[in-house]
């Protein structure tokens, strides 16, 4: 725990009142409207500088030549069906990288947009495996003001014109907007899941406009998290002596992004794409009170060929602050020609009086029903469960987000409280923690129902399958009711066929399908109530967006600490995907890139690396280039986790129905002890999640996280009742222990391996990653606390401070005459996942100004911004100039190990600590639920199979 008078001295260095005053801060202090004093920030008219990629060195280079020719053909080969390889190095994005990112839209694996701090829609990631960068730029918020007299006008977008794809101001399209906006009185405000933007007088001096941005992100609620919705809330404050007409204005394109707005035949219907990927329906709404007036324009073009082109939807705004309120009887688009974009808009008014207060209202959803991948498997994501599986539930997804979006926060702030609240924590720390959750949204994550595709379409109710069957177009007409009433421009969009357009309404009780029949649309808390609310469907999440495998194993090592945390149901899930996987078996031989050689695609008892690419769940190991049945951390690093959730969660019917697949790992691992020692050894390459680093013999990294393993694996099976392997493992733990010490420990830390390379004696920074986990897991130390403090010590006076003054992270390998080890690319590297794992190490042994310092490194080079422009894509590596390799990636989630350290759960602390120098005893938890061991050894034998699994059990 952080002691009382921690951090006092560094906790101000993030300035609470930077860059808005407080007399500002003040007419926002109501309804959420302002910034919270704790969150990440940006004048929006700050350089978006582009960011520097990395580059091998010559020596690396040659080095990996024949891995770089077997890759380049496998990546041709790949391309050749259609199939983008999950790593390619050699193809760089059209849109370089830049420094302008922001918090993301949605909730989990329904397809994600991030939303850039200046403004711009970017990042799109609806269909899986699949990302555009570039921003849609003509999807912008814009803001129309006029003051009693007419002697005042004001018009601009809402974000600075400094803008890429924006051309002469003369032209039909966006560029003869009003891109005015210089930012600088400008503030972006980032707390993921919320975001603030605040126009302190610009473009109208007298007027102060908030702009909150709210994502259905809530820890432990598997519902509402897995929508893909958002809402801005615009408050608006008339600091002037005259009343104020003010229109705000939202704009969408039909796109996903890239050149998906140009395919053509863009029409009102529902559709499939020439590339069989299933469509994509958007809705942007506003709300409509007694105070704000919403019109709608369903369709403008971006070329002077458009019937009504962007330049005459700007002129109208200007001239009269609203649309023709026909327009929301309008009725169908014509289709688009190729080449041509159609957009959408909707408007909201209100009148503001002096000194007065007004708030406007605004969402967007999208629904993307089906995840199709490429090997064809498909799915239904999590969301339809409760909304069905129709396309045209972006509709309800829209109105339920304007409905809700005030319990959400309330929910978000009762979680995020605590934390920012503690003034024993550094500011930088308490935002960090928060905004590198942007991954679990912007990270390409899929969540679908567990149900099967025939399965849900028996389930749906009576309604929602009377939609989906008759195609239906829905004829809509505005209705008053008590409260609100919410105005839509819906459109389906994709990468490469049509869309949809209509307006409508999203509550008209007298609405009717073509057929007469009435459309149901009624809210209720959802279309389709859970049948079971344990059954929390099957996630997936990305290694990273450059490296396209899904729940990459030695990645969500670092990474599951988050899901533990917040989505504790969602972690039992992976951890029983990867259960199954274990015991299954896939024989098709696969070419591994690095030495050339066939292999098998999935070893029975082997950990797999990823669960696939192009077919998760169902073939497994997208990752080639090295045999992964192999390397030394998969397995052990299983047994940790799965020890680690049992423990924390107290679920004794995961433990029992894992249990066979801990005791298959383990004893996979015996192989690799070559000389009966009880330790495993390295076989002489990359064999672990240092994929270019190579290992000879016993290694710090791999050597401790066997010797945690074979503690956690005991402990577990005392409380499962296999006393038989406990003592196995006890009697391998205490004959490895002692040899991991004698071959590696020199006096102050332990080296990187017992060979005798050129960096064999390199101080790694992750070495004591099996200490982490045990004492993560409320499992005795591996080591006296001497040996681990000294490490840990060691670790940071020369892996930290020893580059540039400890304000980059922790160098993966540091020579221990204090410089870096420049063996391979990765040695030389600093891994900001990695960095935020050994400071949680730090803090569970006691060191936490260390280790706060350590992680500091990471927000100074990543998050600052004196730093590299890393905010809301926190790459797996940078160098010490500067140069990132692979952004947005898993691994910083590990954020999250320090939270856990800083207050390990009741379970933990209070579960029974099993000695391995004792002789194992019997389990109170067992002794409480259970007075009949041979009835748990009965069930975990027989949950050995694991009914209804996809994989394919050789048990």
């Amino acid at each position: 725990m952080v002691s009382s008078s921690l951090f006092h001295r560094r906790k101000q260095s993030w300035p609470p009142e930077e860059y808005i005053s407080r007399a500002t801060l003040q007419l926002f202090d109501f309804d959420s409207a302002a910034p919270p004093e704790h969150a990440w920030r940006r004048r929006l008219d700050s350089h978006a500088n582009i960011l520097k990629e990395f580059s091998v060195t010559f020596r690396e280079a040659i080095k990996m030549v024949r891995l770089g020719i077997r890759l380049w053909s496998y990546i041709r080969e790949e391309a050749a069906y259609g199939r983008k390889a999950p790593i390619d190095p050699f193809t760089r994005e059209s849109c370089k990288p830049s420094a302008s990112q922001g918090v993301p839209l949605g909730g989990m694996g329904s397809g994600s947009i991030s939303r850039g701090f200046r403004g711009e829609f970017r990042q799109w990631q609806i269909i899986p495996g699949i990302r555009e960068a570039s921003p849609v730029m003509a999807n912008q918020f814009s803001i129309f003001i006029s003051r009693d007299g007419g002697n005042k006008k004001y018009a601009s977008v809402l974000a600075p014109g400094q803008h890429e794809g924006l051309g002469k101001q003369d032209d039909y399209g966006i560029s003869s907007w009003g891109w005015n906006l210089s930012g600088q009185n400008s503030t972006y405000h980032a707390l993921f899941p919320r975001a603030w933007t605040i126009y302190d007088g610009e473009p109208d001096p007298d007027l102060k406009v908030s702009c909150r941005q709210i994502s259905p992100f809530i820890p432990h609620d598997y519902k509402d998290s897995s929508l893909p919705t958002a809402v801005f809330v615009y408050t608006l404050v008339n600091t002037g002596k005259e009343r104020a007409k003010v229109s705000l204005l939202f704009t969408w394109a039909n796109s996903i992004g890239g050149i998906s707005h140009l395919s053509g035949d863009h029409v009102n219907e529902p559709f499939m794409t020439a590339k069989g990927n299933p469509p994509v329906t958007f809705a942007i709404a506003a709300c409509e009170t007694q105070n704000v007036n919403v019109t709608v324009l369903p369709s403008f073009g971006l070329s002077q060929e458009s019937c009504i082109t962007a330049k005459d939807m700007w002129d109208t705004m200007v001239r009269d602050g609203q649309f023709d309120r026909g327009n929301f009887s309008s009725g169908p688009t014509m289709p688009s020609s190729v080449g041509e974009t159609l957009c959408a808009a909707v408007s909201a008014s209100a009148w503001v009086e002096p000194r007065g207060k007004c708030t406007v209202t605004f969402a967007l959803a999208w629904s993307s029903p089906k995840v199709k991948f490429l090997k064809g498997s498909l799915y239904y994501r999590r969301y339809t469960k409760y909304y069905g599986t129709s396309e045209r539930a972006a509709h309800q997804l829209v109105h339920d987000a304007l409905k809700n979006h005030k319990q959400w926060e309330e929910e978000i702030e009762k979680w995020q409280n605590p934390i920012l609240h503690d003034e024993r924590l550094p500011e930088w720390y308490k935002f960090t923690l928060f905004n590198e959750l942007y991954f679990l949204v912007a990270g390409g994550t899929v969540w679908i129902d567990s149900q099967s595709h025939d399965e849900c379409t028996v389930n749906l109710p009576q309604t929602t399958r009377k939609l989906e069957e008759k195609n239906v177009r829905v004829k809509g007409r505005k209705v008053d009711y008590t409260e609100h009433i919410e105005h839509f421009a819906t459109f389906g969009s994709n990468q490469s066929d049509r869309a949809v357009l209509a307006g409508l309404p999203c509550k008209d009780e007298s609405a009717t399908t073509e057929d007469g029949d009435p459309a149901d649309f009624s809210h209720s808390s959802s279309f389709l109530d859970p049948q079971n609310e344990e059954d929390v469907g099957r996630f997936l999440y990305l290694e990273g967006v450059e490296y396209i495998m899904w729940c990459t194993y030695d990645v969500h090592f670092y990474a599951s600490f988050a899901l533990l945390e917040l989505f504790p149901k969602i972690e039992l899930s992976i951890q029983r995907d990867f259960a199954k996987a274990v015991l299954s078996e896939d024989g098709r031989k696969v070419r591994f890139l690095a030495e050339g050689n066939w292999g098998i695609r999935k070893v029975r008892g082997a950990v797999p690396h990823d669960l696939g690419t192009h077919d998760p769940w169902n073939e497994m190991n997208a990752y080639n280039i090295h045999d992964t049945s192999k390397w030394k951390d998969l397995n052990p690093k299983f047994v940790l986790q799965v020890y680690r959730d049992f423990s924390a969660t107290g679920d004794l019917a995961f433990g029992v129905d894992v249990w066979p697949s801990v005791r298959a790992a383990m004893e996979y691992m015996e192989q690799f002890d070559r000389d009966n020692d009880g330790l495993i050894e390295n076989d002489g390459f990359p064999d672990q999640t240092y994929d270019t680093w190579t290992v000879h013999g016993v290694s710090a990294y791999c050597g401790c996280l066997w010797l945690a393993a074979l503690q956690a694996a005991a402990a577990m099976a005392v409380q499962i009742g296999d006393r038989d392997f406990a003592e196995w493992c006890k009697v391998t733990f205490l004959k490895a222990k002692p040899v991991f010490e004698a071959k590696l420990w020199n006096g102050s830390y332990f080296n990187y391996d017992s060979g005798a390379s050129s960096n064999s004696k390199s101080i790694q920074a992750d070495q004591l990653a099996g200490q982490w986990y045990t004492a993560s897991s409320g499992l005795p130390s591996l080591f006296d606390d001497g040996k681990i403090r000294s490490s840990l010590q060691k670790i940071y006076d020369f892996n930290v401070m020893k580059v540039r003054g400890g304000r980059m992270g922790a160098v993966n390998g540091m020579h221990p005459n204090g410089k870096v080890d420049e063996t391979c690319m990765q040695s030389r590297e600093i891994w900001a996942g990695v960095t935020y794992a050994v400071a949680a190490n730090m803090i569970l042994a006691g060191m936490e100004e260390q280790a706060f310092a350590t992680a500091e490194g990471i927000f100074v080079a990543g998050w600052s911004e004196e730093g590299y422009g890393y905010w809301f894509q926190t790459p797996e590596a940078w160098t010490i100039d500067g140069h990132f390799r692979s952004l947005i990636y898993m691994r910083p989630l590990s954020i999250w190990g320090m939270q856990w350290a800083l207050s390990l759960p009741k379970a933990i602390m209070e579960a029974p600590q099993i000695n391995m120098m004792d002789r194992i005893r019997s389990s109170p938890m067992i002794s409480r639920l259970s007075g009949n061991e041979s009835g748990i050894r009965i069930v975990a034998h027989r949950a050995g199979c694991f009914g209804n699994s996809s994989f394919r059990c050789t048990c």
